[in-house]
């Protein structure tokens, strides 16, 4: 089972106590996959199709309690594309359809049809419960959230542009800040951070998705941390092992050509004790010169030792030329 299926599982499962945030949720669901159908009396009959056999239970919860509608749940399967199985919830009594679409904003009193809801007349989506709730119902219609081992990625895919803006609205007054983008024919509100998709579960109610999202979240923390700090050592140990193969090539060159008697003592000193303790960090190799000397003080003469063989090697190439 992916991480996907198994929030909308748990999804499935919530159930508001208020009756405006089960309208406010249903509404969510019903302005995603919700069909209305008019028969030539006039007549309306809804239906609703998903795949995830959770969101088809809830639609058929919801609708009882919220309503007192009971309704049937059909199921097909389409086997020549190999797909999952498809769960039709039907409404269809004319009063009962329009009694839902009239509740859920979907219609208005002269049986209109609205494409979008319109947020700022809505009192669907009025209050911070209702709006957390029409979101879990877009979700369980038409959303998903990757695997947070792999990627972070939720979205909501919307038929409409004024849809999609509409979902986002709805994320920005509950602090999330998603944006959009179109896929195909589509419309994609997405959220990328990792908090953001936190919130979103949390807003949703998918407490037990977002303890394991947030513990992936820290596993992958701490081994971002450990690699962090494994590539940082790595990669000082490569530059301290550079700079004694430097070190130790200047060395050898000056004792070949004017050999160390040339150097004066502290730089003669400071040679050999280089060539001696070839593991040596600047600090320790500082304790072993008489008198000892600190960090800076090698440095130094490291630096004094390497002028003395870069000289040398121009000199060389200087000869190679005549």
């Amino acid at each position: 089972m992916s991480y996907s299926t198994s929030v909308k599982d748990e999804l499935s499962r919530v159930m508001p106590d208020e009756c405006e945030s089960q309208i406010a949720e249903l509404a969510g669901i019903l302005s995603f996959i919700g069909r209305v159908h008019i028969s030539e009396n006039d007549e309306y009959m809804l239906s609703i199709s998903t795949e995830h056999a959770g969101t088809a239970r809830k639609c058929f919860t919801l609708l009882k309690k919220t309503f007192n509608i009971k309704t049937s749940i059909a199921i097909s399967k389409n086997s020549f594309l190999h797909r999952r199985h498809t769960y039709i919830v039907k409404l269809k009594s004319d009063e009962d359809t329009k009694r839902v679409l009239e509740s859920t904003k979907l219609i208005d009193k002269y049986g209109r049809i609205g494409e979008d809801l319109t947020l700022q007349k809505n009192r669907v989506v009025s209050k911070g419960c209702c709006r957390r709730a029409f979101l879990r119902g877009a979700f369980l219609a038409s959303g998903s959230v990757s695997d947070p081992e792999k990627a972070y990625h939720f979205e909501i895919v919307c038929p409409t542009k004024g849809r999609a803006m509409q979902i986002q609205h709805i994320m920005k007054e509950l602090n999330m800040e998603a944006k959009i983008v179109m896929r195909k024919k589509s419309y994609i509100v997405y959220l990328k951070e990792g908090d953001f998709i936190g919130d979103a579960l949390r807003t949703m109610s998918a407490a037990n998705s977002l303890m394991e999202f947030e513990n992936v979240r820290i596993l992958k923390g701490m081994r971002n941390k450990v690699n962090r700090s494994v590539n940082c050592e790595t990669a000082n140990l490569n530059k301290t092992v550079n700079a004694y193969l430097k070190q130790k090539a200047d060395i050898e060159l000056i004792v070949k050509t004017i050999g160390l008697d040339a150097l004066k003592p502290n730089l003669q000193e400071m040679a050999k004790v280089r060539l001696e303790y070839p593991d040596a960090n600047l600090m320790i190799l500082g304790n072993y010169l008489n008198p000892p000397v600190g960090k800076s003080g090698v440095n130094h003469r490291l630096r004094k030792l390497a002028e003395v063989a870069d000289k040398l090697r121009e000199e060389m190439d200087e000869e190679k030329r005549t």
